[in-house]
């Protein structure tokens, strides 16, 4: 599979989306095809290797997913990207795609509040279980007199 070839497909098969660079393709695409477009990129882009999972608070513009997936033979990268509507936390989980991203959608959670649909084990791991909030949103104030800043 080439980088043409791959940015081809792309447009053939999700024409909803915006695919722009080329090392790695950034594909940005509704929330809807979020998991669709995940096993889109496994399956047939050869992007078997997950190689992570994160968000971004865009204040009053919502949250925006990052994921980034590989195929290591042929050198074919995407970063994928979907926009979550403001006030909006819950999207399809990708680890019935890539078993990989367990671990970082719990992070997720835990940091930005965003609940994965489909997610097999959803719940805190960096933060205990009594804490209150997400520390990453920019809604989350740092002062806050929940633990440990008592």
């Amino acid at each position: 599979m080439t980088r043409p070839q791959a940015a081809t497909l792309i447009g053939e098969h999700f024409a909803g989306a915006q695919v722009q660079g080329d090392a790695p393709f950034v594909v940005t695409m509704p929330v809807e095809q979020w998991q669709a477009f995940a096993r889109f990129a496994k399956e047939t882009l050869g992007c078997r290797f997950f190689s992570f999972s994160t968000a971004v608070d865009w204040k009053e513009q919502g949250l925006e997913l990052v994921a980034r997936v590989d195929n290591l033979d042929d050198g074919v990268s995407v970063l994928m990207k979907a926009r979550l509507a403001p006030g909006t936390s819950e999207c399809p989980s990708l680890v019935p795609v890539y078993r990989g991203a367990n671990w970082m959608e719990r992070e997720c959670y835990d940091m930005f509040g965003i609940r994965f649909d489909g997610h097999p084990d959803l719940r805190r791991m960096l933060l205990a279980d009594d804490w209150v909030g997400h520390p990453l949103l920019k809604s989350y104030a740092v002062d806050t007199p929940y633990p440990p800043y008592r």
